[in-house]
C-alpha cells in the first residue's frame, strides 16, 4: 500500500496545474490532502471518481481556506471527520479513516506565521493534539499521521538553520513539541530510510529561485506509530511534482 501526503495549496488550482493527469499516473493506492480551500461541491469530483476513487472531505467553515480531503482506491471500513475540538475542525484541519487495523489520520497543522494570535493557537493545537493522539494509540495500536506539520525539527531539516532560528516552524518550543511527540512511540518513516541532508517538502513562493536553489524547508511528514514500523518499505519525497509550494511525500506499507 504506497499513502502519498500532500499540501496543494488549493486544489482548484492545483488542478488548472496538471494535478489529475498526475493523478493518472496512479502514484498511490491512498492521496491525503492538505489545505484543499474548497468544499467537495467546487470540484469536479467525476474526474477522481473516473479515476477510481473514493473521497471524503473535511472542510473549513471559512470559505477558501484550510481543510483536508483523502482519495482512496479502497473503500475505507470507517470515517472520522475532525477529532473533537472545535478550533481545529471549524478549520477543517484533521480528517480520520480505517483500513483494517490501521487508522490513518490525515492533519493540517496550523501555521503560526501570520503574527502571535496564530503562533498561540499553533501551541494551543499542539498540546491538545498531543493528549489526543496519546488517547487514541491505546485503542489504535497502528497509527499513520500524515501531512503538513508546519514544523521543521532538526538543523538537517531546513536550508538556513542559523537564518530561521527565531521564525515559525523552526522555534525551539516547536521542535521540542516534535522531539516529545517523536519521544511517544512514533516514527518519522522518511528518515528510516534517508539520512541524508538537502531533502526539503516545501519551498517559499515569494522568490522564484528558492525552489530552483532547493532552498526549503521539510514540513511535510507521515509518522508512523512504533508498531507499524516493521511494516515500512519505502518511504521518499517528489521533490519534482509541482502544483503547489508544497511536494507530495509517501510512504509504502507491506
Amino acid at each position: 500500500m504506497r499513502i502519498i501526503s500532500y499540501n496543494v495549496n488549493g486544489i482548484r488550482a492545483a488542478m488548472k496545474k496538471g494535478f489529475i493527469d498526475w493523478l493518472k499516473t496512479d502514484p498511490a493506492d491512498i492521496v491525503c490532502l492538505q489545505e484543499t480551500k474548497a468544499t467537495k461541491d467546487d470540484v469536479d469530483v467525476k474526474q477522481l471518481e473516473a479515476l477510481g476513487f473514493h473521497h471524503h472531505w473535511y472542510s473549513a467553515q471559512k470559505k477558501g481556506y484550510s481543510g483536508v480531503a483523502i482519495f482512496s482506491k479502497q473503500k475505507p471500513d470507517h470515517i472520522i471527520l475532525g477529532n473533537g475540538h472545535k478550533a481545529s475542525d471549524d478549520e477543517g484541519r484533521v480528517i480520520q479513516m480505517d483500513f483494517g487495523d490501521i487508522r490513518l489520520i490525515n492533519a493540517y497543522f496550523p501555521s503560526g506565521t501570520s503574527g502571535e494570535e496564530r503562533q498561540g493557537f499553533k501551541y494551543q493545537w499542539l498540546d491538545e493534539f498531543y493528549t489526543y493522539l496519546s488517547k487514541l494509540q491505546k485503542k489504535h495500536p497502528k497509527i499513520v499521521l500524515l501531512g503538513d506539520y508546519n514544523i521543521a525539527h532538526h538543523e538537517i531539516d531546513i536550508h538556513d538553520p542559523r537564518g530561521n532560528k527565531n521564525s515559525s516552524g523552526f522555534l525551539p518550543e516547536e521542535r521540542e513539541w516534535m522531539t516529545k511527540f517523536l519521544n511517544s512511540g512514533w516514527v518519522d518513516s522518511f528518515r528510516v530510510f534517508h539520512p541524508e541532508p538537502h531533502r526539503y517538502s516545501w519551498w517559499s513562493q515569494r522568490f522564484p529561485s528558492v525552489r530552483l536553489n532547493n532552498k526549503g524547508w521539510r514540513i511535510d511528514y507521515i509518522c508512523v506509530t512504533e508498531a507499524l514500523k516493521k511494516q515500512l518499505t519505502d518511504a521518499d519525497i517528489y521533490p519534482d511534482v509541482k502544483h503547489s509550494d508544497h511536494c507530495p511525500v509517501y510512504i509504502e506499507l507491506k
